[in-house]
């Protein structure tokens, strides 16, 4: 190679562009620690509103109210968290549609990761609701996925991976029936009321004593009485006809 080739190339080559200094730098790194943080909570806000709803979910016929707030809240955080993500930290306008698709399939996804998480994590508390939790927290939370997903068609829930998983839920609940089955089953609440051999309550009564009775001294047995004897001055007087 001629040197004037060598030359012809150098000045081809593009240049690299400046690094930025002053105060547009100041700038850049402001605005990464921005997106650091944002991106910070709307990590968070998946797992935290997962977190809330999972509990709910499991818990909810102990406390269908108080369950039913926390539950609300957990929707609440992972949808904030959805338009963080989604919305605000790529800087796109989508269209109404797209915003519906994309929070509504976040909802059934946030239930269908709330119902799996917490059927596992309380298996041992709820036995029976668990068995029913976890399978259908797998398809939810697959087919939401789906939905979600911008790349990938929904039609692919019918597909080979949604009959994967299909198969998979069923095996699950198969096989969590059969475990649920054979644990001990719960006692009774925790509390002991004393119950006797025959399985009755049985419950002591003690004596009550009012102020104005008071239980009677025991008597002792009495001894036979002695009679004492006679004394001079008890016999009758002698009248033997002498005067005294």
């Amino acid at each position: 190679m001629t040197p004037t080739q060598i030359a012809d190339r150098a000045a081809a080559a593009p240049a690299t562009e400046p690094t930025p200094t002053g105060r547009t730098a100041i700038r850049e790194a402001r605005s990464r620690r921005k997106a650091l943080l944002a991106r910070y909570l709307g990590y968070v806000g998946y797992f935290v509103g997962a977190g809330l709803i999972s509990g709910a979910v499991v818990h909810h016929p102990l406390d269908p109210a108080r369950y039913t707030r926390i539950a609300l809240y957990g929707v609440l955080v992972f949808l904030a968290a959805t338009a963080l993500n989604e919305f605000l930290l790529t800087r796109r306008k989508p269209t109404f549609k797209q915003v519906a698709g994309i929070m509504g399939a976040s909802l059934l996804l946030s239930f269908g990761i709330g119902m799996l998480s917490g059927g596992l994590q309380h298996f041992e508390d709820f036995p029976a609701r668990a068995t029913a939790l976890i399978p259908a927290g797998i398809l939810l939370s697959f087919i939401a996925y789906v939905i979600k997903d911008e790349h990938v068609s929904w039609r692919r829930v019918f597909g080979l991976a949604g009959l994967a998983v299909l198969i998979t839920a069923l095996a699950a609940f198969v096989g969590l029936r059969y475990v649920a089955s054979s644990m001990a089953p719960e006692s009774g609440g925790g509390h002991s009321h004393g119950t006797g051999s025959d399985g009755n309550e049985t419950h002591q009564e003690e004596p009550t004593v009012t102020g104005s009775t008071q239980p009677a001294p025991q008597t002792q047995p009495s001894a036979p009485k002695r009679t004492a004897p006679a004394t001079p001055q008890d016999e009758k007087p002698h009248n033997d006809g002498h005067g005294h």
